[in-house]
């Protein structure tokens, strides 16, 4: 059972922003899109409640953002913020 999450939209540089090629080829462009804005706003999607507790701790630790989300036809994917800032990466689970 998922615990209630507040989003508190902290603003962060996405850095470079890259997508897998697997990524490009199995997900729907529009959903991805969407995806990122609510990256970068902080609402880490479908990931865990760890996860998203790790998420509020390493936004002013400066370390990595992970987030999960679906798009409209189920496919999971992720979407990766380097420590540093300096990348965020789209792409399938089984690309990592």
């Amino acid at each position: 059972m998922q615990t209630k999450r507040t989003i508190k939209s902290r603003p962060f540089s996405p850095g470079q922003i890259y997508t897998t090629p697997g990524a490009l080829e199995a997900l729907d462009g529009s959903d991805v899109a969407d995806a990122l804005i609510r990256h970068l706003r902080c609402d880490w999607g479908d990931c865990c409640d760890a996860d998203w507790a790790e998420n509020e701790f390493s936004l002013e630790k400066y370390l990595r953002l992970f987030s999960v989300y679906h798009d409209r036809n189920g496919t999971k994917f992720w979407i990766i913020t380097e420590a540093d800032r300096s990348a965020t990466t789209i792409l399938l689970p089984a690309e990592y």
